[in-house]
């Protein structure tokens, strides 16, 4: 998979959208510095200026390049032909995805580190100060970066699984934005319908992606996941590895 995966990579780095979009990214999170002001100084580092939901739709929109732009150009079908499998043209792509996830998340935080240093639009605030959780900011920081990658993960299984069912570009990212925006919500008004047994329901994937927002905003998401941080984790990790499965055993048995 080493071949494929330089492939894969060098493909990523050579196209002008995924550093065009980082830019994007930065300009985001000082808008949402500018519009939360300095009140949540401290919310906003953990956070790294809520650059999450951000994140995961510029996942959405490479994503698609990775995995539907292939299909719909039908570029995949030399590219399988020259690997060694379609599992490992599969698995480059994915571990392409989560690499750009990691990149795109120290860049937050490299911004935040900025942000904080040049206090434009944000008061300086103490790295060692004690926060949520009765640990420092700065580990608040890293912490919720961590989970974040995590609630980004089953992002990215979900944009392989749907670029294996759907060759059309523009549908996966409309249906992948539709669940970063909606799926939360969804999942609250399933368990607020009582339509089953919410010790069932709320094991649905949608309330996975509540588990960076609950981090970070405890008693609020709390109310609505039912779940505790440590169940959101264990629900996310069991989704992601369902999903890269579903999406393996659709891309093996795609026809192009």
């Amino acid at each position: 998979m080493y071949t494929e995966l330089r492939q894969e990579l060098y493909k990523l780095s050579h196209r002008k959208l995924p550093w065009l979009i980082i830019i994007f990214m930065v300009a985001l999170m000082v808008i949402i510095g500018l519009a939360m002001g300095r009140t949540y100084s401290n919310l906003l580092v953990m956070t790294c200026y809520d650059s999450s939901m951000v994140i995961m739709l510029l996942l959405v929109i490479v994503g698609s390049t990775i995995f539907s732009m292939e299909f719909q150009n039908e570029t995949i079908i030399p590219l399988i032909y020259r690997s060694r499998g379609r599992g490992s043209v599969f698995f480059a792509k994915f571990v392409t995805l989560f690499l750009y996830d990691v990149i795109l998340h120290i860049i937050a935080i490299m911004v935040t580190f900025l942000l904080n240093i040049v206090p434009i639009i944000n008061n300086p605030v103490s790295w060692t100060a004690i926060y949520k959780y009765h640990q420092p900011l700065v580990i608040n920081m890293l912490a919720t970066t961590g989970v974040d990658l995590v609630t980004s993960s089953l992002i990215i299984s979900l944009i392989c699984l749907s670029s294996c069912l759907i060759n059309s570009n523009t549908v996966v990212i409309a249906i992948n934005a539709l669940i970063i925006f909606m799926g939360s919500g969804l999942s609250s008004n399933l368990l607020l319908a009582n339509v089953g047994p919410s010790r069932i329901i709320r094991w649905n994937p949608f309330n996975m992606l509540n588990l960076t927002t609950q981090y970070y905003n405890y008693a609020t998401y709390h109310i609505t996941s039912m779940l505790s941080n440590s169940q959101l984790l264990l629900g996310t990790i069991c989704y992601v590895i369902i999903f890269t499965l579903l999406a393996y055993w659709c891309f093996q048995r795609k026809h192009f």
